[in-house]
């Protein structure tokens, strides 16, 4: 087909080919290990898997309600309750969503207007920008500090402005694994109190969190819990990310902005999926048992690259790890990854790519969301390099 001659103006005339792409891509190519990409590659709990099922031959198969199925959002609202002792309606402050990305995108839709300053804590996941200019909102970003991605909350502050908008944090952190602490998040509240500002909390790894800490939900604060959207993602929990399903929760006059702009982009999220979740849920421990199955596999990995040159501190959350390669080679990090794919065919991601200025700090994030036969294969080429 020809092009046409229409002169198209790009709302992201600037977005590169993301980094998951193009490490999957020569993943691919060299054959090598793909411990890049954030998604297991074992399936999800043979249950859940009948229980879609069910759903399906039960004929739960056309449409749901706008802003999901009352019984989902009832074990969800009941979930939270339970963990950070807030209580949210489920038919006026929880809505299922198509994965936490469309929650994300919706949120910042409905709230951010032209010109509106959004702060970004980077690194940052690479959906919140694009997000915030294809809204005509401005990215404002602060560069979290060290190797280990701590807040410069004095930083924070002086960016804070009566443009800003919106508020984005993400905990647990990707791509860091670093963890908020209690005293963060009263610090964030405190910086906050008395203004207008929207809090954007990704909590997609909310039930990933190790060494006996605990996860700081904004829903957990009260004054940040009446100025957040808090986004979360079933399949991070269930280790089925191809499902896209997630949810958000706020508070009613923020949800019903949410929900305007919800229902002219996807309108219902995947009916027989919602109605295993909500039986699914049901279990507390399909959920709380997702710490300790994790920190098995990052322990597991870790003492099987112990005596490799690479240095590092054990993630706090996520299934991600940060390894520092400084010791080991002077490259960019992005060359560094790339010459791992093709000279010894495994495949991780760069840093400096998530970072402010892309500022490499000789750091790559491995996915340790395999099978115990990948990670030790994995941890065998790391040790050789």
């Amino acid at each position: 087909m020809k092009s046409s001659a229409h002169n198209i103006s790009s709302k992201l005339p600037k977005l590169p080919e993301s980094i998951f792409t193009t490490m999957s891509r020569l993943a691919n190519e060299h054959n090598a290990i793909n411990i890049a990409q954030g998604f297991p590659n074992f399936e999800p709990d043979p249950v859940l898997i009948q229980l879609v099922a069910k759903a399906m031959k039960d004929g739960y198969n056309q449409y749901a309600p706008l802003g999901g199925i009352y019984s989902l959002k009832e074990v969800i609202a009941e979930k939270i309750a339970l963990l950070y002792g807030t209580k949210y309606h489920p038919q006026s402050e929880i809505t299922i969503t198509v994965g936490a990305t469309q929650a994300i995108f919706t949120a910042i839709s409905a709230m951010v207007w032209p010109n509106d300053e959004v702060i970004v804590l980077k690194p940052a996941y690479d959906c919140y920008e694009p997000a915030i200019i294809a809204n005509g909102g401005i990215p404002v970003l602060i560069q979290l500090t060290g190797k280990d991605y701590a807040i410069d909350w004095d930083a924070f502050k002086a960016h804070l402005n009566d443009k800003t908008r919106m508020v984005i944090i993400n905990t647990p952190h990707n791509p860091s694994g670093m963890v908020f602490s209690s005293s963060d998040m009263l610090m964030l509240q405190s910086c906050l109190k008395d203004t207008n500002i929207i809090l954007l909390s990704d909590e997609v790894y909310e039930h990933i969190v190790f060494d006996g800490n605990l996860h700081e939900s904004a829903s957990k604060y009260p004054d940040l819990a009446t100025r957040s959207f808090v986004c979360a993602s079933f399949g991070k929990t269930f280790h089925a990310t191809g499902w896209k399903m997630g949810y958000c929760a706020a508070p009613a006059e923020l949800m019903k902005e949410f929900q305007k702009i919800h229902e002219f982009n996807v309108f219902c999220v995947n009916h027989p999926f919602q109605r295993a979740l909500a039986e699914y849920l049901k279990q507390p421990a399909h959920y709380l048992d997702l710490g300790p199955f994790y920190q098995e596999k990052r322990d597991l990995f870790l003492s099987a690259i112990k005596n490799s040159r690479f240095k590092f501190n054990p993630t706090q959350g996520t299934y991600f790890q940060l390894l520092d390669f400084s010791e080991i080679s002077n490259e960019s990090d992005i060359a560094f990854a790339e010459r791992l794919v093709k000279e010894y065919g495994i495949a991780c991601i760069p840093i400096s790519v998530f970072n402010k200025d892309l500022t490499d700090n000789k750091q790559v994030r491995i996915c340790f969301a395999k099978t115990t036969e990948t990670l030790l294969k994995a941890a065998e080429i790391i040790t050789t390099i």
